[in-house]
């Protein structure tokens, strides 16, 4: 694992594993977020964030939080990714996830967030992570179509498997095939 994808829906604990495998692996993280938004929330024009993401995705090695697909730099992470970790979990574990998100850091800028962008009540986030299952999985399963049969692909329906392997690579027993 030198290259990791950690995918799927807000509120799922994307980015939480993300800082725990990097812990455990010594490998950085990007947050795709932290690339894709300016102070005040404000969106990165599509060239600066094509740019800042091909930049970043050419590093040897990373974990990049999140999923911004559509870019083109998504297909460039695709291709040089080896592993990709897959959070396919149910919508009642994202919504409780961002309700629990907003309680705990309501007003202030999460780790993976873009330098003033504390976090806030938005309608239309929680619209997005209520409709990810319908609108937004099977985009990322087209996504994942795309893998080669050299890169692994795992995928967690609950977040206690998540747990479970960060606990079997703490002690050495995860592959990189494991599924």
């Amino acid at each position: 694992m030198q290259r990791v994808l950690v995918m799927g829906s807000s509120g799922s604990g994307k980015s939480t594993f993300a800082r725990r495998l990097s812990a455990m692996t010594g490998i950085p993280t990007v947050s795709i977020d932290a690339l894709f938004w300016k102070p005040g929330w404000i969106e990165s024009g599509r060239d600066e964030f094509e740019r800042r993401m091909t930049e970043a995705a050419r590093e040897p090695r990373w974990i990049m939080d999140g999923n911004y697909m559509r870019h083109g730099a998504g297909e460039l992470r695709r291709e040089l990714s080896d592993t990709i970790i897959w959070f396919d979990l149910p919508r009642s574990t994202c919504m409780l996830g961002i309700f629990r998100r907003i309680a705990g850091s309501y007003g202030q800028v999460r780790p993976e967030m873009a330098e003033g962008c504390p976090e806030k009540i938005d309608l239309e986030f929680f619209r997005y992570v209520w409709t990810y299952r319908q609108q937004q999985r099977p985009k990322l399963i087209e996504y994942l179509a795309g893998l080669r049969p050299d890169q692994s692909l795992v995928c967690f329906t609950d977040r206690a498997q998540a747990d479970d392997y960060l606990k079997r690579l703490a002690l050495g027993q995860n592959r990189a095939s494991i599924h």
